[in-house]
């Protein structure tokens, strides 16, 4: 149920804010990212690697700093081109690294490399 409600929030908001104090690979981050929205998150663990700073989403560099989350909310909230570019390049980010065809692909390259 969950998940469900988390998909319709997702699809129906403007803007998805990710602000965590520490993670790992940020699963909300790519869905969100998939689903062509905007994405504002904390530059931690695995989001700093999943977004690609003022390309394919926005990092905030202090988690705990909620006037720069809302900063940047507000940029990406006035600014439609804006926020349109961010969420087509956060679903080609997620096209190209982070769906399982690309890391099946990796896999049968490293064998590839292994046995020739």
């Amino acid at each position: 149920m969950n998940a469900v409600i988390v998909n319709a929030l997702q699809r129906h908001a403007d803007v998805v804010m990710q602000k965590s104090l520490q993670e790992g690979f940020g699963l909300t981050v790519s869905e969100a990212m998939w689903k062509q929205k905007p994405v504002v998150a904390s530059r931690v663990g695995g989001i700093q690697d999943q977004i690609e700073h003022g390309r394919s989403g926005i990092l905030v560099d202090d988690p705990t700093d909620v006037a720069a989350f809302a900063l940047e909310i507000r940029k990406v909230l006035s600014d439609e081109e804006m926020a349109l570019s961010l969420g087509k390049e956060g679903y080609r980010r997620v096209c190209d690294h982070f769906l399982g065809p690309r890391q099946l692909m990796q896999y049968a390259d490293l064998v590839d490399e292994l046995v020739t």
